[in-house]
């Protein structure tokens, strides 16, 4: 287990996930490259994204469930997200994108805070 078991799958899932935002959004700047030669380089940024959040996930198993890996997983790639829309593709953070991603983390916050009930299955 890594030194650090609680932090490692964290800071794993952030750096796959800026990989995994530039092969997603990264050719968008690119908009007259031909879409066959942006496919092709986009699989070859996920691949990065790929070795990076499948060590997290395996590593990140051993201290946190599934559900919470994937929430995890999904707060990091909005706030990824948020900062490259902005400094990247030069775009606007609105106030609905703000209520969004509040409610976002509203629904993490219940996946971290434990059980409120009994398991639903």
């Amino acid at each position: 287990m890594p030194p650090m078991p609680y932090l490692t799958p964290i800071a794993l899932l952030v750096l796959s996930n800026v990989f995994m935002t530039f092969a997603w959004y990264g050719h968008l700047k690119f908009g007259s490259k031909p879409l066959w030669i942006v496919v092709l380089v986009s699989w070859g940024i996920a691949f990065f994204e790929y070795c990076l959040a499948v060590p997290a996930n395996r590593i990140g198993h051993q201290v946190y469930s599934a559900a919470e890996l994937k929430t995890m997983q999904e707060v990091i790639t909005l706030l990824v997200f948020a900062v490259f829309s902005v400094t990247i593709l030069g775009e606007r953070l609105t106030m609905n994108h703000a209520v969004g991603f509040a409610l976002i983390a509203g629904g993490a916050w219940f996946i971290f805070r434990g059980p409120l009930t009994a398991p639903l299955f």
